[in-house]
């Protein structure tokens, strides 16, 4: 099998491309830059250099694969909308034409349960869960939007994944950043602090992507992937915390002023052009209940969490030197 990879450099595609390189698959990377991916490369990955943005670069990273993993997206709590529409829209645009064109068997489609998600508690929610009428961040909308293009090109054998809160090593996005926010006491406990949530170890992602790649009954549906297991979110991130060494207590501060503070740092924002170091958005990601079931995945797929959370976050420790 011959697979592309888009955003074949980032966190999940490097760890599925080492996944599929193990199984003697022949990848291609798409990406910017390969310098994070020089291992993969000297054990057989081809780097495709291009953009999303970039119809003919997808084009050609597309010609002559038997199937597509588009994991490649612009993921950020603060943004223009005109950059999350361009990557993660036109971009997803791009790829669907592409494996049109080609003739490619399957494309695998990496979204976020963010796209279900209105600033609101949600409880065991499932693929049929609505969008909402207002999308909580400019890049819920452009997934959104994206899940629309794959579901609509109803020629293209596709599978749309939703990975909830993905953690593991090498990630730069979601552990470190709120051990960086703690270390330097900008984080404080937001709401009550018992909302449960969903995490997803990254050897879990990678094996709901492999299963959807050859999966018959998968064609032309969409799957909410997490570790199956609803945690205390607060509770998990102070072992986190006093495990690397920060002792100090978090704050506590209700949910409505810390929306209220997240507001005014944003109307900043947009002045100054600088990310704020609090979103509404990520104050709501923080303060929420978010649990999701994996029911579906579980029956079509296959798919059976092989690393819980627990063992994750000792993994996840461990390769940043902690713990």
């Amino acid at each position: 099998m011959r697979v592309l990879i888009t955003g074949g450099t980032g966190f999940i595609g490097r760890h599925l491309a080492a996944s599929l390189l193990r199984q003697e698959v022949v990848v291609r990377l798409m990406g910017r830059s390969f310098a994070p991916v020089a291992d993969l490369l000297a054990a057989g990955a081809l780097p495709v250099p291009g953009d999303l943005r970039d119809a003919a670069a997808v084009d050609r990273a597309c010609a002559g694969v038997d199937l597509v993993c588009h994991v490649g997206a612009f993921s950020a709590p603060w943004g223009r909308r005109a950059d999350f529409l361009a990557i993660n829209l036109a971009g997803t645009a791009h790829v669907v034409a592409a494996c049109r064109r080609h003739a490619v068997q399957r494309l695998v489609m990496i979204s976020s349960p963010v796209v279900i998600f209105a600033n609101e508690d949600m409880h065991e929610a499932d693929e049929s869960w609505p969008y909402p009428q207002r999308f909580c961040s400019p890049y819920a909308l452009s997934k959104k939007l994206a899940e629309d293009l794959v579901r609509n090109a109803t020629d293209l054998p596709s599978v749309i994944l939703r990975p909830k809160a993905v953690f593991g090593p090498g990630d730069q996005a979601m552990l470190p950043r709120l051990i960086a926010a703690a270390r330097s006491g900008r984080l404080p406990c937001i709401g009550d602090g018992m909302n449960r949530v969903d995490l997803t170890y990254i050897t879990n992602v990678v094996q709901a992507i492999e299963l959807a790649m050859v999966a018959t009954p998968a064609v032309g549906r969409t799957y909410t992937i997490t570790n199956g297991e609803h945690v205390l979110l607060w509770e998990v991130l102070r072992d986190v915390f006093r495990r690397v060494g920060i002792r100090k207590p978090l704050r506590r501060r209700p949910l409505k002023m810390m929306l209220a503070l997240a507001g005014l740092l944003e109307l900043h924002a947009s002045l100054s052009g600088r990310e704020p170091v609090l979103t509404r958005y990520s104050v709501n990601i923080l303060a929420r209940t978010q649990t999701y079931t994996i029911a579906a995945a579980q029956r079509d797929l296959g798919y059976r969490p092989c690393v819980d959370v627990a063992a994750g976050i000792e993994a996840t420790l461990a390769a940043m030197g902690a713990g």
